[in-house]
């Protein structure tokens, strides 16, 4: 393997583009080859009767040189779908000679929008309409009544939604967003792009011709210069980011994750999050129950986390130590070996959650997310970097706009990992540079839980409702979700177990006047908030609590019977609880609700009751509203257009919440 191992000397920053011709010398170790119209040296691989040079330039070397950065790219994203796409407008710039930043939109500072004069939007749409964590600052903002209609008359702009056609507000954010950079004085360059994950080939189906579209209007707004030729796109751009290996390990510090500390003045974050000790692991199913459902509890104390009903707790998961050892073996990486990390361009920083040095065992443990389905782009890349042939063939197909289907069933159908495709192409993951390593694969993202607690009942203890997502496809192994089946591995009976954690507000807010009734309808673990909320409230005096609860089964999952009886017993509760198993015709919430039609109508239109509603968000919110509508009618006596306002005047005034997950 030509990469630094231990006791080696690392290579300087190098640009690794892979000059494809036939070698004038045969198996000769190194070659001199005109590229790009000058002579460099460097080892000739020899593959299949083509030689890989690689280019070895001197320290410094390696970057595109790009004018000062022109176009601006801005994304939302939830589950990392939108980022990718704005890493590979990021990429594909960079082939033009294009001046590109790609940001956050909540880490961009928004105010500075007067002075773009070309931005890219990216955005996905979650839950029931909603914006992703990091645009809903934006969000508010964009949207200020007071904003004047010319603020953004010098900007030109577009905008690239990523949705799911079977919501009903299928791509919402885009097209608002869309709507009111319009009406904010913003030209577009093209109509919204809808990308839509129900097309059988993706959202690239929509992406791809859009984006050929907007190119054509880019350059003709900021052509390249005339002397710089597009970078084609089987050679790699540079990583952006160098591996320096260390010889030995340092005589200072130690490796270990950034954590808040007990004195700290800050809140834990993503950054810093507090290493909370796991109390206690609980299966809360039964033992026949198809699902594995547990409560976790943690102890909080000295984190300086305070949380409320309706908050959310964020966990950063890690990679099994048999998924980590097994890619260490697969790329030939020495797990023990240490390396600092270097940007190669000056306005990137190194990630915040990898310590300075590392080692690649804690790379690999804690941050590359190697048990992810891959995306398209991880297919280029990797196809540009194999040196095997018949390998980089497949690969090239794969990422190929006309091999997206076979790509789908190979890949996405049976939601292989990144694990399993690099053992599938073994020449290529063994020739991977370490270098690309943060390009190739992305980070782990936190898993968000509904907090299933209140501090008021249970002070400075944090628990979660966690069910275990382990399902078959055609693959040998089953498919294992990350952070449920890493959590639910972890046993503090046998030791003392910590967990990376950091709080945030949730969507659901709750009225704090303690005569204000509230219907919460919350199948399976949709339950969680509501047991904070039910909790805080009972300790608050504000007993006029309405909980609709559905499961398949009294006896295997119906989570906290013996609580809401004692609460009923007491006069603090109301539930209402659907079985949908226990008789031949199946009994969900919805239809409970419509059974108690009267008593909605009466706590919402006369008592001024707040109506909330958590868990999955295919179906089951829609039939929620559905059921709502048909009380609306029959219980109070509205036409159907009538209901249809009631009901939004409801969402409008913050009385109808929902917090819904995929």
């Amino acid at each position: 393997m030509p990469w630094p191992r231990p006791g080696t000397q690392p290579w300087p920053p190098v640009d690794v583009r892979l000059a494809r011709t036939p070698c004038p010398t045969g198996r000769v170790p190194s070659a001199s080859l005109p590229v790009d119209g000058g002579r460099r040296s460097g080892p000739c691989i020899p593959a299949g009767g083509i030689c890989l040079l690689v280019l070895s330039l001197r320290p410094g070397a390696g970057r595109v040189q790009m004018p000062n950065p022109q176009l601006l790219v801005l994304f939302g994203s939830q589950t990392g779908t939108a980022q990718d796409v704005s890493e590979r407008l990021g990429r594909e710039a960079r082939r033009r000679r294009l001046g590109c930043r790609v940001q956050a939109l909540d880490s961009y500072p928004v105010v500075n929008l007067i002075n773009e004069p070309l931005v890219i939007f990216v955005c996905a749409t979650t839950g029931q309409g909603d914006p992703p964590d990091n645009m809903k600052n934006f969000w508010r903002f964009i949207f200020r009544k007071n904003l004047p209609t010319t603020a953004l008359c010098q900007m030109e702009f577009a905008v690239l939604g990523l949705g799911d056609s079977s919501y009903t507000k299928f791509n919402f954010v885009a097209k608002k967003l869309h709507r009111r950079l319009l009406q904010l004085g913003g030209s577009a360059l093209l109509p919204v792009c809808l990308g839509d994950d129900q097309h059988e080939l993706g959202p690239d189906a929509a992406v791809d011709p859009w984006l050929r579209d907007l190119w054509d209007r880019v350059l003709s707004l900021l052509p390249p210069p005339p002397d710089l030729a597009e970078i084609p796109p089987g050679v790699p751009l540079p990583s952006k980011f160098t591996l320096l290996f260390l010889q030995e390990a340092p005589s200072t510090g130690s490796e270990g994750q950034r954590v808040a500390h007990p004195s700290s003045q800050e809140p834990p974050s993503e950054s810093k999050p507090f290493l909370a000790p796991m109390i206690s692991n609980q299966r809360v199913t039964g033992p026949s129950h198809f699902q594995d459902v547990r409560l976790i509890e943690f102890d909080i104390s000295g984190s300086g986390i305070s949380f409320a009903a309706g908050d959310v707790v964020l966990i950063q998961p890690s990679n099994s130590a048999a998924h980590v050892q097994q890619f260490c073996q697969v790329l030939g990486l020495d797990p023990d070996q240490l390396f600092t990390l270097q940007p190669r361009e000056p306005d990137v920083s190194c990630p915040t959650r990898l310590p300075q040095p590392c080692s690649m065992r804690h790379l690999v443990s804690h941050y590359l997310d190697i048990a992810s389905v891959p995306r398209r782009s991880f297919f280029e890349l990797l196809a540009c970097l194999s040196l095997h042939e018949l390998e980089r063939e497949k690969l090239l197909e794969f990422s190929s706009a006309q091999g997206q289907e076979e790509l789908f069933e190979y890949c996405n159908r049976p939601r292989r990992t990144i694990l399993e495709v690099l053992c599938d192409f073994p020449h290529t993951a063994a020739a991977i540079p370490p270098d690309y390593l943060l390009d190739l694969i992305p980070a782990i993202r936190p898993r968000a839980f509904s907090i299933a607690s209140s501090m008021l009942a249970h002070p400075s203890r944090l628990q979660i409702l966690v069910a275990v997502v382990q399902f078959q496809t055609r693959l040998k192994e089953p498919r294992r979700g990350l952070c449920s089946s890493w959590l639910a591995s972890l046993d503090p009976g046998q030791g003392p177990v910590r967990v990376p954690l950091w709080v945030r507000p949730g969507s659901l807010a709750f009225p704090e006047t303690p005569d204000t009734p509230v219907i919460m309808v919350g199948p399976g673990t949709g339950v969680a908030p509501f047991r904070a909320a039910i909790q805080e409230r009972v300790a608050q005096g504000q007993t006029r609590n309405f909980l609709f609860f559905g499961c398949r089964w009294r006896d295997q999952d119906f989570y906290w019977e013996a609580e809401w009886q004692e609460l009923e017993t007491r006069d603090c509760l109301t539930l209402v609880p659907a079985f949908s198993r226990e008789q031949e015709q199946k009994v969900y919430v919805q239809h409970r609700l419509r059974e108690l039609g009267s008593l909605v109508w009466e706590l919402l239109d006369r008592q001024g009751a707040y109506f909330y509603l958590a868990g999955n968000a295919k179906s089951m919110p829609a039939d929620v509203s559905e059921a709502l509508m048909s009380i609306f009618q029959e219980d109070g006596g509205l036409c159907s257009p009538d209901a249809a306002a009631y009901l939004a005047r409801l969402q409008r005034t913050q009385r109808f919440q929902t917090e819904t997950w995929a």
